[in-house]
């Protein structure tokens, strides 16, 4: 909790302490004059040493003690699991510490769309503010003195299959690329990756250590966040309740929405606030027809291509799960970078057949999913229907990176590891309509929702926020998270998270007024 008795006014209050939340909550709290709320349905540890190993060691994902238990459907009739961490530190106390920036063009196309102050050249300040790269401090496209750290394996320190991968990435004719956050990078090489050893660098971890002191700045976890209050068009607080059930409302001068790409537009719907029949279909009375809130769903699909070894040695599930990446374009070259591969040091489950995965991974998605509700109670999560592969641009592309990533299993370092292919099955065929099926049966997330609060001008109907988060109407209202992106980047979303956290929180710690504060 905060360092100073709780109170039921803020000037600023946010709600959802991941990657953007708590981005904000400690650029706002740099103003002692502003008294600011970081409210979290999960748990919060303070101390490292009090924190779950789950949360510390980044070797592997945490998919289920800190977990929302989401249920998705990726394409028609198949359902999974959706991982999102419940915990202070959102999704970026549990994921896998990918550190990608995305495509300057992804931020270019955002700011053509009626975005002023998201073009490449506006965010990357934000981006060299929040990193603390300790690979290529010097380069004057990166930070070097920001709260997030992050490094590249040597191969020194490669996991055998990784180090395999790249060797078979340069025999397939790949260029090396030491650094995939380079704007003009193209290739195979190191993952960036904001860790330390196994030390996860999540969000709370770089920012809220230090924020935490503040005596303006409260914590508030265990804390679920039911619905937003609003006035004669006006955000004025949330209702909230706690872990043993006690309902409160706490008041606020500003509310900042920053749940993330699936419960910010829950929070948004059952709050009143989106598209009117929905809303009035859930028995919420109506503050604002928004018929974007949930819509433009933007996602990764990716396939799995699973390979049993030869040598069960290789396989240690204690091992950094992921290490490499070859990032490339696809044939039609309309999109640079558009494509990914990925080497996964292990699947399946210990005491299994000894196997690891590659995977084929769209980064640029033209096809939109959605999000659906079915009640206003705030313990019932949002349907995900993704629609993966459902346009034939994304099914296209995707079966071009399988087929791409069926090569390293036959190349070099990396195919004299492979026992067999068990997924796909090579037998029901590797033609181009063979594998298009294939995606569009089986195709699964990246984990990198985006889209489903969109901002954009007032005139485009399915905007609900503008440039700076605001929400088009309903004032003191912000959303500033995954939500509010376009399109998603032609990377993982982490990075470009806490870029979002410190754009919106510099602009309100430094232009208050634009926030009517």
């Amino acid at each position: 909790m905060g360092y100073r008795q709780q109170v039921d006014n803020y000037d600023v209050l946010i709600i959802g302490a991941g990657s953007s939340g708590c981005a904000i909550a400690a650029r706002v709290s740099e103003d002692p004059n502003l008294h600011v709320a970081l409210v979290e349905a999960g748990p919060d540890y303070e101390r490292l040493q009090d924190t779950p190993d789950d949360l510390v060691n980044s070797h592997n994902n945490s998919y289920s003690d800190h977990d929302w238990g989401f249920v998705y459907e990726p394409t028609n009739g198949r359902k999974d699991r959706f991982p999102r961490g419940r915990v202070v530190g959102g999704s970026s106390a549990v994921n896998t510490t990918i550190a990608l920036r995305g495509m300057p063009e992804d931020y270019d196309e955002w700011a053509a769309q009626g975005n002023p102050g998201w073009t490449w050249q506006d965010v990357l300040p934000g981006f060299k503010r929040l990193e603390r790269d300790l690979d290529f401090p010097d380069a004057s496209y990166h930070g070097d003195s920001g709260p997030i750290t992050i490094r590249r394996y040597p191969p020194a320190e490669m996991v055998k299959q990784q180090q395999a991968f790249l060797d078979s990435a340069e025999e397939l004719g790949y260029p090396y690329c030491a650094d995939a956050n380079d704007p003009d990078g193209y290739g195979a090489g190191p993952h960036p990756m904001n860790k330390l050893g196994r030390l996860r660098i999540s969000a709370a971890v770089g920012y809220l250590a230090s924020a935490r002191i503040r005596p303006n700045l409260d914590v508030l976890a265990d804390t679920l966040t039911r619905r937003l209050i609003t006035e004669n068009g006006r955000c004025c607080g949330v209702e909230v309740e706690d872990s043993a059930g006690e309902v409160r409302v706490i008041k606020a001068n500003l509310v900042v929405l920053s749940a993330g790409a699936l419960m910010s537009p829950a929070i948004l719907v059952r709050s009143g606030i989106g598209a009117k029949s929905l809303v009035e279909s859930l028995g919420v009375e109506l503050v604002a027809d928004m018929p974007g809130v949930g819509e433009n769903l933007s996602d990764h699909p990716a396939l799995g291509v699973i390979c049993e070894v030869n040598d069960a040695s290789l396989i240690d599930f204690d091992q950094p799960i992921i290490q490499t990446i070859l990032r490339y374009t696809a044939q039609d070259g309309k999109k640079r970078n558009d494509l990914q591969i990925e080497q996964i040091s292990f699947a399946g489950r210990p005491g299994g057949a000894p196997m690891f995965m590659l995977a084929p991974v769209l980064e640029y998605q033209y096809g939109r999913g959605r999000l659906t509700f079915s009640s206003a109670d705030p313990k019932q999560a949002p349907g995900i229907e993704n629609r993966f592969c459902e346009d034939p641009r994304d099914a296209s592309r995707l079966a071009e990176c399988v087929r791409d990533t069926l090569a390293f299993t036959q190349t070099g370092a990396l195919a004299e590891m492979v026992k067999s292919v068990t997924f796909p099955d090579l037998n029901r065929g590797v033609a181009q309509e063979d594998l298009e099926n294939l995606c569009r049966k089986f195709s699964g997330s990246g984990y990198h929702p985006c889209g489903t609060a969109k901002m954009g001008p007032a005139k485009d109907a399915m905007a609900v926020v503008d440039h700076k988060g605001r929400c088009h109407k309903v004032t003191q209202l912000v959303v500033a998270d995954a939500s509010i992106m376009p399109s998603v980047p032609r990377a993982n979303t982490n990075l470009t998270c806490f870029m979002i956290g410190e754009q919106i929180g510099e602009w309100i710690r430094t232009n208050k007024s634009d926030y009517g504060l």
